[in-house]
């Protein structure tokens, strides 16, 4: 591949030109209330980072059914786009560039944070271990399997959303298939145990995400569509643990989008310099991110090797992003940086969200 200079040189990503190759992650945080309903407060925190090259939101919510936190914002509702309008009007007024990630939680749930709404997924398989709902710990409840019929009816969903995206400003949406979610769920065979078309090989495993994906650039667009895996990330009952099943089945799966010419394919994995990353992203062909993981967080050496090798062409990062808003200066610059505090992730409120500062000087 192509060396680039660093990760502070310009990228081209389906329509957009971004300033630096540097990607505010998907952060779940949990500031949008009962009603999903993006506010001020989040409207200020994404204002902050838009000098970032692109920000991805926090995974939103398809659906009532979809639903996996309490706080978690949606992309359902009028009042949800709108709460979202102001969010992507402000990040375009700083000159910021913010796709939306669609984020179906399927069996990541529980029906008190769905308003009642019965958990789905491909099989019937429950997580092992408890949730965190609004009224306390519970085990998390064995899902309704979606029958052949009920599919095309939550791909629907994740369209319809992803419309609804578009009508609130955001550039493009990115299709959440990775960190145990509905879509992963379909690809990793614990998880997804069906013995029809859906089920089984990796072929049938990676069907329901290719549909989706098609169905997604039918209705926005190629240039506006990018998509996130994380093959091996065995996070919330997933367990991939079978390397040739892996490689299988994500070679399916990136074999049968590539020709789609997606704005982005984005991968988050503990070695993305390793022969599975790199062959994934040769398959693709097309504009690559990647992310690192939840288990070591990113540091500016890293994001600067990883572009500057030809590893990626660009780089995810998250917890530097919470903590510096303006994190592509203070990288570019290599300024002293911020420290975030773990504590306030998940809290409520613009303690360790909006009150992190920029760089004096």
């Amino acid at each position: 591949m192509p060396k680039c200079e660093d990760p502070f040189s310009p990228l081209a990503l389906g329509e957009l030109e971004l300033p630096n190759r540097l990607v505010m992650a998907p952060l779940t945080r949990l500031r949008s209330g009962e009603e999903g309903v993006p506010g001020p407060l989040v409207v200020e925190h994404y204002r902050q980072r838009a000098s970032l090259g692109l920000i991805v939101s926090e995974g939103t919510y398809p659906s009532p059914a979809g639903r996996s936190y309490p706080g978690q914002p949606g992309i359902a509702t009028e009042e949800q786009v709108a709460g979202w309008k102001k969010v992507t009007d402000a990040v375009h007024a700083e000159g910021g560039r913010m796709f939306a990630q669609i984020m179906h939680g399927g069996r990541v749930s529980h029906p008190d944070i769905t308003g009642g709404h019965p958990l789905v997924a491909p099989s019937a398989v429950a997580i092992e271990g408890e949730v965190r709902t609004p009224f306390g710990k519970k085990p998390y409840p064995v899902p309704h399997a979606l029958t052949t019929d009920e599919l095309p009816q939550v791909i629907q969903e994740i369209v319809n959303a992803s419309l609804n995206a578009i009508e609130a400003g955001f550039d493009g949406v990115e299709l959440h298939s990775a960190n145990g979610y509905l879509l992963h769920e379909f690809l990793a065979p614990n998880s997804n145990v069906r013995a029809d078309s859906y089920g089984g090989s990796p072929e049938n495993r990676a069907r329901f995400v290719i549909e989706t994906v098609n169905a997604v650039v039918a209705a926005l667009g190629a240039n506006r569509v990018g998509i996130r895996i994380s093959p091996e990330h065995n996070v919330q009952g997933i367990a991939e643990t079978d390397a040739a099943d892996v490689r299988a089945t994500y070679e399916v799966l990136v074999d049968s989008i590539a020709p789609l010419n997606l704005a982005y394919l984005s991968i988050l994995h503990h070695e993305p310099t390793g022969e599975l990353v790199q062959d994934l992203r040769a398959r693709f062909g097309g504009t690559f991110l990647v992310n690192t993981g939840f288990g070591l967080v990113t540091t500016r050496e890293e994001a600067v090797d990883l572009v500057a090798e030809g590893h990626a062409d660009a780089v995810v990062v998250g917890r530097p992003a919470i903590a510096n808003p303006d994190l592509a200066r203070r990288w570019k610059e290599n300024l002293p940086v911020n420290q975030p505090d773990p504590s306030t992730f998940y809290a409520e409120g613009a303690e360790g969200y909006t009150d992190y500062p920029l760089y004096q000087g």
